[in-house]
């Protein structure tokens, strides 16, 4: 019996394949490319019991693609697994193989493979709470920069000083309403208001200085 163990990353793959005594009888990272993998698998196909892909956020076309050519394959929740405490070695290669024996040892803890149909909806819903909870991050975070912001300068208050604090600044830029405000505020009270000021040039005779 064989087991594999997929450390997937964004452009690169660590697969490793074991043997029932958790013996490395293949190990080497690859591109992300399907057919690679899967050529790569498939001298032990026989022998597997099923291959682990590590979930990360481009797991669909490793899982779908290992599926449709008949392999068992397992979505590692990674969340839930006390990653390789005690391990004598460390690393993808260990990591990669670590999938493999907790699925020999039946240990896994196994994240749902969405339908393909599925997945387009819950990723718009992940997609809008994300961007829900980092306008919230943002605004919460600006509420209570504002008031240690304001101690070191004074300031015009309301709307005025949000617009002035974005408008003066080329960090808040392009950022706008409470992002753009968040990030100039952290600015300011980590490097101080001089951090925000576009340089003035003074123009001596011939030279030009920034000041």
């Amino acid at each position: 019996m064989k087991f594999s163990g997929i450390d997937l990353h964004s452009n690169n793959s660590v697969v490793v394949v074991s043997d029932e005594e958790d013996r490395i009888v293949y190990q080497k990272r690859l591109p992300n490319n399907l057919e690679q993998i899967r050529a790569a698998l498939a001298p032990y196909r026989d022998e597997l019991v099923g291959v682990v892909v590590e979930s990360t956020y481009n797991w669909y076309f490793l899982v779908d693609g290992l599926m449709d050519a008949g392999y068992r394959v397992h979505l590692a929740n990674t969340t839930a697994i006390r990653k390789y405490e005690g391990l004598k070695y460390s690393g993808e290669f260990a990591d990669a193989a670590y999938l493999a024996q907790l699925l020999r040892l039946g240990l896994l803890p196994e994240g749902y493979i969405y339908p393909r149909e599925e997945r387009a909806g819950r990723d718009l819903g992940r997609t809008r709470r994300a961007r829900r909870f980092t306008s919230m991050l943002a605004e919460s975070t600006t509420r209570l920069l504002i008031p240690c912001a304001m101690s070191q300068a004074v300031q015009p208050s309301g709307q005025a000083a949000r617009e002035e604090l974005i408008a003066g600044s080329s960090i808040g830029r392009g950022a706008g309403n409470e992002v753009g405000v968040f990030l100039v505020l952290r600015t300011r009270l980590i490097v101080g208001p001089a951090a925000l000021r576009a340089p003035r040039i003074v123009t001596t005779g011939k030279t030009r200085e920034h000041v």
